[in-house]
């Protein structure tokens, strides 16, 4: 449990919370400007585009001082694994933007984002979103959060209707549709419709951070689902 939470407590006068109150937020949300700043595009023209979409969003919400919604905190069973991934990103490139997540860690709100989730999906799997339209930090103009993946995690195949969706990993190595293994720091684009699948290595958990850029009323309502020809295979992970 981190030694200073992230939400700063109101007092009976005080107004709604603004981002400004509430400074571990704030400089989580800054850590996800610096990576989108200097994050390699590799020579690719939609990465380098999507990388000025985040961050030009991003000044954007940070500029307004959005409303804070503070949610439940929330953990699932792959949130064990979470320290390690900790462990292992405080050795490389994103050590800064884990050692914030990490004291913000004890008011994180681990979910599925699906109706029905696989018992074996559900021991290894669970998202939270740090900024969008469910907050804590509220925007409709762009969703920033992170993914934990427990090692030996094959995540089915799906897409993301009008959602243009990168990641960045934190932690772990990890592969989308079994082409390459990503390290730490590496990015990775998904055009919206762009069916993928992610697989984790057999010893060490994976964290990632991603972005979607989209319309407000797609990052309100993502409809996520697996895909339909996967659903079958997805059984015998």
């Amino acid at each position: 449990m981190p030694d200073d939470p992230v939400q700063m407590p109101q007092t009976p006068d005080a107004g709604p919370l603004k981002l400004s109150d509430c400074p571990g937020w704030t400089y989580l949300l800054a850590e996800f400007q610096e990576v989108y700043s200097r994050t390699s595009n590799g020579g690719s023209k939609a990465i380098r585009s999507h990388r000025r979409k985040v961050r030009d969003a991003l000044s954007l919400v940070i500029g307004a001082n959005p409303a804070i919604a503070p949610r439940q905190p929330v953990i699932k069973p792959v949130v064990a694994h979470l320290p390690r991934a900790f462990d292992l990103a405080a050795r490389g490139p994103m050590a800064g933007m884990s050692r914030a997540l990490e004291r913000a860690s004890g008011d994180l709100t681990w979910e599925y984002g699906y109706e029905k989730v696989p018992p074996h999906l559900a021991r290894k799997y669970a998202y939270c979103e740090v900024l969008g339209p469910r907050g804590p930090v509220l925007s409709d103009r762009l969703t920033l959060g992170f993914v934990l993946f427990a090692p030996r995690t094959t995540y089915p195949q799906h897409s993301h209707a009008e959602i243009e969706e990168s990641y960045i990993s934190v932690a772990g190595a990890w592969s989308e549709n079994e082409f390459a293994v990503f390290a730490p720091g590496s990015l990775i684009l998904n055009a919206p419709g762009h069916e993928h699948r992610i697989t984790t290595g057999d010893v060490d958990p994976c964290l990632l951070a991603y972005a979607w850029i989209g319309p407000g009323e797609r990052l309100s309502e993502p409809g996520m689902r697996f895909s339909a020809t996967r659903r079958r295979s997805a059984k015998g992970i």
